[in-house]
């Protein structure tokens, strides 16, 4: 990151010029608080509010949602008044649609605003949960169609979410709530996805907090990664399995593709250049990876060996299943996917352990396990 004079020299400028149509540079806009690996985040320091411009993963070029944040009780800035949704900080009470912002919220030490949930049995959070069941904190039902009435009593500063394309949000959108759309699952890269933890520090005016969860996220993760770029072997890795026909596999430009060869592994669609996932059929797969020598699996409870070929009874045919390299991760038991978007290093520690066991020998796996272990 960068902590020179120069850089905090720009930062002041920056500061007290305001918002400047025009590009900044990379190393500018990381200085005043901006982004650096977030691909669909921009974040700008302005005169008297900060400007969030949250991009469109689904129309390169164009800005899915503008936001002004303003400190609450000050006078708006005249900059702030057109152009984007007003949105007063700190947030002091919030609607929250998943589990994933809900623990950043927790993690920045604001978990008491969170006033109100949507689709609470996903809520892996014992403090969300009891608020619920003791009426602390509203059930708004579900997010595809919230309880407008609970929303209405429950008139929060925010409503946090995650967009969908050609998405809308009905009724609420009329409310004059403003909706914070979170689109940091879009993200192809794992520091991308967690410097969305910044979003977070400026609406709860947690700015140094999260600057330094990020910046420790970032720094264990380029150590792991470095760790990992020193190996000569590559075990080639292939994850999940066929569904109802279909073979979904993260394309070589993903979150997950990256997260595989970042920690050492050869990854047999890393040339792919899709950042989502790719539909194949068993065939597919079986031709390009059957002597693949690491399997990664997720699966609602454990699964043993013989389990998992009934499942489908060609999965034995595979080289990591025959040599018992078959890694399943319970989700209904784990925290998996609360931890690991805003936490990848974590997750990364922990392919490096199964991938390259030598390498980290006192690690421990806390989300994966083997088949039958």
């Amino acid at each position: 990151m960068y902590k020179g004079y120069i850089m905090i020299l720009f930062a002041v400028g920056l500061l007290l010029a305001g918002c400047r149509n025009g590009a900044a540079s990379q190393q500018q806009q990381v200085a005043s608080g901006g982004v650096e690996y977030a691909r669909w985040l921009s974040i700008e320091q302005c005169d008297g509010y900060t400007r969030i411009d949250v991009k469109n993963p689904w129309n390169e070029g164009a800005v899915l949602q503008t936001y002004m944040l303003v400190p609450q009780g000050a006078e708006l800035p005249d900059g702030a008044k057109s152009g984007g949704t007003v949105v007063r900080t700190p947030l002091r009470s919030a609607l929250v649609y998943s589990s994933v912002h809900g623990g950043v919220i927790k993690e920045l030490g604001e978990l008491q605003s969170i006033t109100g949930v949507c689709d609470v049995q996903y809520f892996d959070m014992p403090e969300v949960k009891k608020g619920v069941e003791e009426g602390r904190i509203v059930d708004a039902g579900n997010s595809m169609q919230p309880t407008l009435e609970k929303v209405v009593q429950l008139r929060p500063d925010a409503i946090i979410l995650s967009p969908f394309q050609n998405g809308g949000y009905g009724a609420l959108t009329n409310m004059g709530i403003p909706i914070i759309e979170c689109a940091d699952y879009m993200e192809n890269t794992p520091l991308g996805r967690a410097e969305w933890i910044k979003l977070f520090g400026e609406l709860y005016g947690r700015r140094a907090e999260a600057d330094s969860i990020f910046e420790s996220v970032e720094r264990r993760y380029m150590g792991l990664k470095s760790l990992a770029d020193s190996v000569v072997e590559r075990p080639t890795v292939i994850s999940e399995t066929v569904t109802s026909g279909v073979w979904y596999v993260p394309g070589g430009d993903s979150y997950m593709a990256h997260l595989y060869v970042d920690a050492g592994a050869c990854y047999p669609w890393q040339e792919n250049g899709s950042t989502g996932s790719l539909s194949l059929s068993f065939e597919q797969v079986y031709d390009r990876a059957h002597d693949a020598d690491v399997w990664l699996v997720k699966s609602l409870n454990e699964m043993t060996l013989g389990e998992f070929a009934a499942q489908y009874p060609l999965n034995a045919e595979f080289k990591a299943f025959k040599e018992r390299r078959v890694y399943q991760c319970p989700t209904m038991r784990t925290t998996l996917y609360q931890d690991f978007p805003f936490h990848p290093d974590v997750l990364l520690e922990e392919y490096i352990k199964i991938f390259h066991p030598g390498l980290l020998p006192d690690s421990t796996r806390y989300f994966f396990l083997m088949a039958d272990e």
